[in-house]
């Protein structure tokens, strides 16, 4: 049985609105669905997502009367050095009829007004590794334009829910490195100076196979460290895990708020 039909034998064929992409730190969100877990092991062809702190499972159901589907789990680049990794399950998404997509991710910040606990929105993105999804497609498909690839009004959208909230939400550029050794203070202070104000080991794949496939996407960012060089704190994953709570609690009430205003 292929991944969709599986999906519709277990979840029910009524179409999803929007697909979620849980970074460090919000795996609960998904337990608050109303529906049906199903762990990326039994979807053939979907990505191996082995990273501790996340959660394979995809979750189809409803969140504040929003027929949604949700990604406990993403495979990084880093993982087994494919950029492509996310295009299955973004391919399926499509195929249960979303339209839009939101991914959330643990980033540092290169600002000092962005703190740890903090929330930034992706207004734009720097693609610092140099890699991308589509390398390989053999269509002219693959020549995606990205000019407000990071959609305008379902950030207008965030924005909104987070002020009903009283939560700040700055926007930024998020630049990704590949990871998974992070990065050194000069290629910090590099990537301040092309512009980057927050960066992480994520997302953007996600972003160009999003677009690529046609569906709408945002972005946010849970602040779970100051990037290398700009604080004496020590970097680990252990560090990010441990501190990406404190905005997750945040970015809850955003994207519950959010949905709700759907």
């Amino acid at each position: 049985m292929d991944a969709l039909s599986l999906i519709h034998a277990r979840a029910g064929t009524e179409p999803v609105r929007l697909g979620l992409i849980l970074g460090s730190g919000l795996g609960h969100l998904a337990q608050s669905v109303e529906g049906v877990a199903i762990p990326y092991a039994d979807l053939p062809g979907f990505p191996h997502a082995g990273v501790s702190g996340h959660n394979p499972n995809l979750v189809i159901g409803t969140l504040e009367g929003v027929r949604v589907a949700v990604f406990g789990a993403r495979e990084h680049y880093y993982e087994n050095g494919n950029p492509a990794a996310m295009r299955p399950a973004l391919e399926l998404l499509k195929a249960l009829g979303a339209t839009a997509l939101i991914a959330t991710n643990a980033a540092g910040s290169l600002r000092p007004d962005i703190r740890p606990g903090d929330l930034m929105l992706l207004s734009d993105h720097i693609n610092f590794s140099g890699l991308n999804p589509l390398i390989g497609e053999r269509t002219d498909a693959r020549f995606v334009p990205m000019t407000d690839a990071h959609h305008p009004v379902l950030r207008a959208a965030l924005r909104a829910a987070a002020q009903a909230e009283g939560i700040p939400l700055p926007e930024g550029v998020y630049a990704w490195y590949s990871g998974p050794s992070f990065e050194t203070p000069a290629e910090i202070r590099a990537i301040k100076t092309l512009g980057g104000d927050a960066v992480g080991m994520s997302t953007v794949p996600e972003v160009i196979l999003a677009r690529f496939l046609g569906l709408k996407v945002a972005a946010i960012s849970t602040v779970t460290n100051m990037a290398a060089g700009l604080s004496d704190e020590q970097i680990s994953h252990d560090h990010t895990k441990a501190m990406a709570p404190l905005g997750a609690a945040k970015l809850e009430r955003i994207l519950r708020a959010f949905l709700r205003a759907m």
